[in-house]
């Protein structure tokens, strides 16, 4: 199934009431071994990959900067914070309003996950239909370890500095969490990597995007959305509504 790309499109071929898929990413530290654009990278590949599964659906052009206040002490890392990207998710969705229909956001990085929540939860309350879903990886590890690696070597293996990867701290993320956001990554990893990537492959990284895309179009196709503007796993209804 073909995906339209709106990037490459002229205005004539644009379908009204569309279904439009954006990625969400960011450009930030990714270690000594990954792309400062990683998130991004793979974000878009999940919402290409996507739309060639759902018919009629349409690739937006990516939104390359995130919250990244975290990675600060990082030099390559640019931020836009979180106020000024929630007025970028507000604004991008008021004006596909005006030709689109549905409106998922594919998020990339987790430093976006709350101004997401609170951007849709708005956007949702003003009657857009909307919602929003994660580039997730049950089990991963937390930042340019062995799980972004993977995807990486996968998607654009000419990238990938594997002589120059490295380990960092990999305790799983809950237990990274609280200082994390009180001390930000260079005080738990001074390389930047949350994570381990030794063992990193591209069929590893095959499979988790497989895993991703297939998750991505089934929340969907489902349409199950919960109070933040998520869109969860069929089988996780509770609390949710469909519309």
């Amino acid at each position: 199934m073909t995906a339209y790309v709106l990037a490459d499109a002229v205005w004539p071929a644009v379908p009204s009431g569309a279904l439009v898929l954006v990625p969400v990413g960011s450009t930030e530290q990714h270690g000594p071994h990954l792309p400062l654009d990683t998130d991004t990278v793979v974000a878009r590949a999940v919402v290409q990959r996507t739309a060639e599964t759902l018919p009629e659906s349409w690739v937006a052009p990516p939104i390359t900067y995130g919250a990244s206040g975290e990675h600060a002490h990082f030099p390559g890392t640019v931020s836009i914070g979180h106020e000024a990207l929630r007025a970028v998710v507000v604004e991008l969705t008021r004006s596909f309003s005006l030709w689109a229909g549905r409106v998922v956001f594919v998020n990339g990085h987790g430093g976006n996950t709350t101004t997401l929540d609170t951007a849709l939860g708005q956007l949702r309350a003003e009657g857009h239909d909307i919602a929003w879903t994660a580039c997730e990886t049950p089990g991963g590890d937390a930042h340019a370890g062995r799980t972004e690696t993977s995807l990486m070597l996968h998607l654009a293996p000419d990238r990938v500095r594997l002589d120059a990867a490295v380990a960092g701290d990999t305790r799983p993320l809950p237990d990274l969490l609280p200082d994390l956001m009180t001390h930000g990554v260079r005080a738990l990893s001074p390389t930047g990597v949350l994570g381990d990537p030794a063992g990193a492959s591209a069929e590893e990284g095959r499979r988790t995007l497989d895993a991703m895309v297939s998750a991505t179009a089934r929340r969907i196709g489902a349409w199950t959305v919960d109070g933040r503007g998520r869109l969860v796993d069929p089988a996780r209804r509770s609390g949710m509504v469909r519309r």
